[in-house]
């Protein structure tokens, strides 16, 4: 029985990945979103003009456990190398932030974000804009703080020959560059590919770093720095908060509705139950990236500066550190709420609902309605940030108290996980559109449940 059960697994799998190349729109939109994604990986490797790679590859392994390889490990190592993409999509991420932000505070974006089709044109417009000024920014700062760095053996990282401001605007150019490629890119794989296509240059720089931190795992307990006990109780810590990330992310809260009979012509509608579905965790992996993209522009400011307690406060910045951990719980509760309440109206809801002859049993319609919804979304919401800012502060919280490492980190897995999930609803989603079998498959799950049974 239980090798029956194991082909059946297995002949679920196969025909799965068969119906997703028959269906020719799909196999496109992969094989295009493949594409993409090795170009960014290929201009992962190609460095910045002017920069010594072996000094700069030393400077960053003397910052283990800073914001600096933190942000790294969303580039997928192309900010310790300083390649072209050494900005990334952070740019983008944080002009978002801020386009939004202002859109909840100035009427005139308020009125481009309920025009449909042709204001979001604009607010993108205006994101794009956002996004090469913060790329200036950043690009000066970084090339400002390389050239007064060095490799712990004192060999200076910038090694052009031109004079300082001729190097600066150079390395600005070049990361501003790239962030606008990889931003250009992250919209072709959204449109033209599958999936969301800067959640997944931030997912494919993250999933690079896999195999590297398990090699390094196996090496710490070959050279007996780490215990095969420890390297177990990671494993599996990964595999619950997995489990937890994915229970999370498919749950949801379902509210009764209930639509009264009503005559149209000749015919009688409605009169039957439905229900309206609440995500524990609305705005999904949202809150953890942006509250590290704010924290990320502090935390590097500080370290250009070289005032003593200016210092300290970079410092307490750094992932792990009291305040660091309290201002990233803070902001991820912050974002949860404002991402939640930007996306989705109670009040919108239950007029719909209302028009249609729906109502919550128990609930009077209209204003109660909307008040009723709002509560249990606030609860909800509530809920969803806790438990963001628990599986983020988790790996930070069990180094400090029993010296654990957790070398894939929390935001990384939640953001890896929910992205994943993410992309197998969209393949599913044109699997059942072109009756498809889809991952889900009812019929296949009934098999397997029966062969458990018995």
């Amino acid at each position: 029985m239980v090798k029956w059960l194991r082909q059946a697994k297995a002949s679920l799998m196969l025909n799965i990945i068969q119906n997703i190349f028959r269906i020719e729109e799909l196999r496109q939109r992969i094989f295009f979103t493949l594409a993409m994604l090795f170009i960014f990986r290929l201009g992962a490797h190609i460095p910045t003009p002017g920069i010594d790679g072996a000094a700069l590859t030393a400077f960053f392994d003397a910052q283990q456990g800073s914001i600096l390889r933190f942000f790294d490990m969303f580039t997928g190592g192309a900010l310790a190398r300083l390649t072209v993409f050494a900005l990334g999509v952070m740019p983008y991420i944080s002009a978002s932030i801020i386009i939004q932000l202002l859109t909840a505070v100035f009427p005139y974006l308020e009125r481009l974000s309920k025009e449909g089709d042709a204001g979001r044109k604009k607010i993108t417009s205006y994101t794009r804009y956002g996004t090469i000024v913060l790329s200036v920014v950043q690009g000066f700062a970084i090339a400002v703080g390389l050239e007064s760095m060095a490799a712990p053996n004192g060999q200076p990282i910038v090694i052009s020959t031109l004079s300082p401001w001729a190097f600066r605007a150079l390395t600005v150019i070049t990361l501003t560059a790239g962030t606008a490629f990889l931003m250009w890119v992250g919209e072709q794989i959204s449109e033209r590919g599958i999936g969301n296509g800067i959640s997944l240059l931030i997912f494919a720089g993250i999933v690079v770093g896999i195999p590297g931190a398990i090699i390094n795992s196996v090496r710490l307990v070959q050279d007996n720095v780490l215990s095969p006990l420890v390297l177990a109780v990671v494993g599996i810590l990964m595999i619950v908060v997995v489990f937890l990330v994915i229970f999370a992310e498919t749950a949801y809260r379902k509210i009764p509705v209930q639509y009264a009979k009503r005559m149209q012509g000749n015919r009688m509608y409605g009169g039957q139950s439905s229900h309206l579905p609440l995500k524990i965790n609305t705005a999904g992996v949202i809150p953890p990236i942006f509250a590290s993209s704010i924290l990320a522009f502090p935390a590097t400011i500080t370290g250009f500066i070289a005032v003593p307690w200016v210092q300290a406060v970079g410092s307490q910045l750094q992932p792990g550190r009291m305040l660091y951990n309290f201002l990233f719980a803070i902001m991820i509760f912050f974002f949860a709420f404002f991402y939640t309440a930007i996306t989705f109206n109670p009040v919108k809801i239950a007029e719909e609902m209302k028009k249609h002859g729906g109502y919550i049993p128990g609930i009077r319609p209209g204003k109660k309605t909307a008040e009723y919804v709002n509560l249990v979304l606030t609860r909800l919401t509530f809920g969803g940030a806790a438990y963001l800012a628990v599986v983020c502060l988790f790996p930070y919280i069990l180094f400090d108290l029993f010296d654990i490492p957790f070398y894939f980190g929390g935001t990384a897995l939640l953001i890896v996980v929910g992205v994943g999930l993410d992309l197998v609803n969209q393949i599913e989603a044109f699997l059942l559109n072109q009756n498809y079998d889809g991952f889900m498959k009812k019929t296949k799950r009934r098999q397997v449940s029966s062969a458990l049974r018995l």
